[in-house]
């Protein structure tokens, strides 16, 4: 141990503290400069690519301090998981930031990352990258219901793809005392607090402060290192406006009555249905032609040509 820390120092490496949670090995350190510090993680068996230290550079310079986690397989047997289970870290910092550049290190091209943000006053956005909303309020054919997994991540990447892929989207602002609709269900307390939401207790009283709500704010980016060279910057708004995507499937009625407004109620419907072809294929980069051909569209009798002039038959 004393030997370790000794090649640390000459490195550049302050080890601040060791210790295992669970299946993890953790270790804290601070370093004095970047090829001293990209020396230290490979001669401790951490994986990283060439040219690191260039990385590394613009966090030893903001005096940060790095969070490096190792497995330990035999703590990770004792615990019978069939997965790793995620790290949650706590800390305090006057920068509302999160780094991105290191984990496009092993990157090969682009990657997804979700953000969820938690705030007492509302929704928080992003200063050093523009946002903009997912399509929301559309509708789109009924087959899309069975395939909608596959339908948003088409709808996503079009939507990257038409932005210059520069910008991260919201998907989800709300404030967390009620939904409606809800898309899942809001948090309970217990989960607000393991989360972080240290604002809504009294830790005197252990009493929920009344007035104090949690407002969450959801964004998605798919980036790379030429789309989002910075780290991500936040601020808090006091902004509540609610926003969630969604997506409108209508059913139309297709069995048979005998009403005179029936046919041109079909034909209402399939004026709709086309609409929705051609909006789903503008969303998505989906061919219309294989659109059209999953849409069971509704049969619309043809009027005889004579009936368009008041005449009920014809004789010859």
């Amino acid at each position: 141990m004393r030997s370790s820390r000794q090649r640390a120092n000459a490195l550049g490496i302050t080890i601040e503290e060791e210790f295992t949670v669970g299946e993890y090995d953790i270790v804290l350190l601070s370093a004095k400069e970047s090829n001293g510090l990209e020396i230290w993680l490979r001669e401790n068996g951490y994986k990283i690519p060439l040219g690191a230290s260039q990385i590394l550079k613009p966090y030893i310079r903001q005096n940060l301090k790095f969070f490096v986690a190792k497995v330990n397989l035999s703590e990770y047997s004792k615990q019978g998981f069939k997965s790793l289970r995620p790290l949650m870290i706590a800390y305090e910092s006057p920068k509302f930031m999160l780094p991105i550049r290191l984990g496009m290190l092993n990157a090969q091209g682009e990657q997804d990352l979700i953000v969820y943000l938690l705030s007492p006053k509302g929704q928080i956005e992003l200063t050093n990258y523009r946002t903009a909303k997912v399509p929301s309020n559309v509708e789109i054919p009924e087959f899309v219901k069975e395939e909608f997994g596959k339908f948003y991540q088409a709808m996503f990447q079009t939507s990257h793809e038409n932005t210059g892929k520069k910008v991260a989207f919201l998907e989800y602002a709300w404030d967390m005392g009620n939904c409606d609709p809800c898309s899942a269900q809001p948090l309970t307390q217990d989960e607000l607090r393991k989360a972080g939401v240290f604002w809504l207790e009294n830790t005197r009283t252990n009493n929920i402060r009344r007035g104090k709500t949690v407002f969450i704010t959801r964004l998605h980016l798919r980036y790379s290192r030429d789309t989002f060279p910075e780290d991500l910057k936040f601020q808090e708004t006091p902004n509540r406006q609610l926003f969630q995507g969604y997506y409108i499937i209508r059913h139309p009625f297709k069995g048979e009555a005998d009403c005179d407004a029936l046919e041109n109620y079909r034909k209402n419907v399939r004026e709709r249905q086309d609409r929705e072809a051609i909006i789903l294929s503008k969303l998505t980069g989906w061919n219309l032609n294989e659109i059209r051909k999953k849409i069971e569209f509704v049969d619309v009798k043809q009027k005889p040509w004579w009936e368009n002039y008041g005449i009920r038959g014809n004789s010859s």
